[in-house]
């Protein structure tokens, strides 16, 4: 089961680790998941940060699909914690 660590020489840039752990505690706060705009624009978390998360099984995205007036329909996807993710935060 993945587990963050600060090990030397991952390859990992400064600050990284410290990153991830700041993203997955945000994530698990949010129970119904936060989109990735609002993970990069607002809180300045990488693209490939969180991707990177979802690879390792610590996130997932969850789309849904809302019916909004005049029948559009919108797709909207959420990145949420896993039950790995919670205990890799949790560690």
């Amino acid at each position: 089961m993945p587990r963050f660590s600060p090990e030397q020489g991952t390859g990992r840039k400064p600050g990284q680790y410290r990153e991830q752990r700041r993203a997955l505690k945000m994530l698990a706060d949010a129970p119904r998941g936060v989109s990735e705009e609002m993970l990069v624009v607002v809180h300045g978390f990488s693209a490939e940060m969180l991707a990177g998360l979802v690879l390792a099984g610590l996130a997932m995205v969850v789309t849904e699909t809302k019916s909004a007036p005049r029948g559009v329909t919108i797709k909207v996807e959420r990145i949420r914690v896993t039950d790995a993710g919670r205990r890799a935060f949790d560690g």
